[in-house]
C-alpha cells in the first residue's frame, strides 16, 4: 500500500527486479471503476500474488485469504488510516503479517513518530476508543473550554454537552425524555482571551489522565474547589507550567460568568467583547450606573454586547483586566432571581 498514486510504479519496479516470479496488478482511485472492480475480483479470487495499491482498500474490503501487507512510507499516513490497513489482513483463522515501512535516510516527524508508537500499542479486543483517545490527543481536540469546538460542540460547549449528555441518557434509562434545555441557567460560557489554555502532554504524559483533569476542571465551580484542584496538581505533577495556571484562570472566570450572566467572552489587546446571556441582566440599573462610572471605556451595543475598551497588549494584564471586569459584573448581578431584559 502506497500513500500517493504516484508511488506505484517505482514500487511495481522494485517489485519486478526483487522477485520477477511474482505476477501482481495495480490499484488506485483514478481508475474508470469497472478496470478497479475488475482488478479487485481477479486478486480476491486469486488470479495473481500481490496487490499494490493507494489507500483506496482501507475500509469496506473483506478478503479472508489475504494475509499480509506491507505499507510503504507509513510515516505519510494518519493513525486511523493505518490502523484501518491493519484491519485488511488477519480475517481469517490464518495468522496475519503487517509490516509499517519508514525511510531509512530520512527523520520522521514528531507527530509521525508518535503515530507509529501508538500502532505498536493497539494490540487488543476494543483499541478503537484508544485509537481515537490517541488520535484526538496527537492532532488536538480544540479548546476544551472554548468555542473552537466542532458540531454540537462548538454550539453549547464541552461542559454543557456532556451535562446534556448526562441527563438525556438518564431519561432514556428512566423512560422519561423531559426537555433537557429547560432549565435557563444551564449555559456554558465561552472565553476566548488569545492564550495557551490546555495541559501539556509534557506535565501529564499519560492520555487518560489528562482526559480526567480537563473533566473534572470543567466541573469546577467556585474558587474554593479551584485552588484546591490547583494545589493536588502541584503536589502530584510538581510546579504548574503556565498553561494549566491559565487554565485554571478561565475556570474561574467562567464560573463569574455564569453569575454574572454573561455568555460569551472575547478579549484582545485592545479591550473584550462581552455577551449576555439571552440579551438579559439581572440588575439593569446597576450595570447603567456602573458604565457612567467608567468615563466612556464600557458602554453597550445596540445588540446588548458589553464593549470594554481597554489597552491590554500584555496577556497577563488582559486576564487580570478581564477578571475584574467579570468580578465586579458578577457582584452587580447579585444573587437575585429577576432577570430583565437590558434596553440600552
Amino acid at each position: 500500500v502506497c500513500p500517493r498514486v504516484a508511488d506505484l510504479d517505482r514500487v511495481a519496479y522494485e517489485l519486478r527486479r526483487l522477485v520477477p516470479e511474482v505476477t501482481f496488478a495495480i490499484a488506485h482511485g483514478k481508475m474508470p471503476s469497472t478496470e478497479l472492480e475488475n482488478v479487485m475480483t481477479e486478486f480476491s479470487n486469486g488470479s495473481f500474488d500481490i496487490l499494490i495499491a493507494t489507500n483506496i482498500i482501507e475500509s469496506g474490503l473483506d478478503l479472508p485469504n489475504v494475509n499480509t501487507i506491507i505499507v510503504h512510507r507509513s510515516d505519510m499516513f494518519g493513525l486511523s488510516q493505518l490502523y484501518q490497513l491493519r484491519g485488511r489482513v488477519g480475517r481469517s483463522k490464518n495468522r496475519a503479517y503487517a509490516y509499517l515501512t519508514i525511510p531509512s535516510d530520512k527523520k520522521l516527524t514528531v507527530t509521525a513518530e508518535k503515530r507509529l508508537n501508538v500502532m505498536q500499542t493497539l494490540d487488543s479486543l476494543g483499541a478503537g476508543f484508544s485509537l481515537a483517545s490517541y488520535d484526538m490527543d496527537i492532532r488536538g481536540a480544540g479548546n476544551l473550554l472554548g468555542e473552537e469546538q466542532s458540531g454540537h460542540i462548538k454550539e453549547v460547549g464541552v461542559e454543557l454537552y456532556q451535562q446534556l449528555l448526562e441527563e438525556a441518557v438518564s431519561s432514556a434509562r428512566d423512560g422519561h425524555f423531559e426537555d433537557v434545555l429547560s432549565d435557563k441557567t444551564s449555559f456554558s460560557p465561552q472565553i476566548t482571551l488569545g492564550i495557551p489554555v490546555l495541559i501539556p502532554d509534557n506535565y501529564v504524559k499519560d492520555l487518560g489522565t489528562r482526559l480526567a483533569l480537563y473533566r473534572r476542571a470543567a466541573e469546577l465551580n467556585d474558587q474554593v474547589a479551584i485552588d484546591d484542584f490547583s494545589a493536588e496538581l502541584e503536589d502530584r505533577f510538581g510546579k504548574l507550567p503556565a498553561e494549566v495556571e491559565n487554565l485554571l484562570e478561565v475556570v474561574s472566570m467562567k464560573a463569574l460568568c455564569r453569575s454574572a450572566h454573561i455568555e460569551k467572552v472575547d478579549a484582545g489587546p485592545k479591550g473584550a467583547v462581552l455577551t449576555l446571556y439571552e440579551s438579559m441582566f439581572p440588575n439593569p440599573a446597576g450595570l447603567v450606573e456602573y458604565i457612567s462610572q467608567q468615563g466612556g471605556t464600557v458602554k453597550v451595543r445596540p445588540d446588548h454586547k458589553i464593549i470594554v475598551m481597554k489597552s491590554w497588549s500584555d496577556l497577563s494584564e488582559r486576564m487580570k483586566g478581564v477578571k475584574g471586569t467579570l468580578s465586579r459584573l458578577s457582584e452587580l448581578a447579585g444573587p437575585g432571581e429577576d432577570i430583565e431584559r437590558l434596553v440600552p
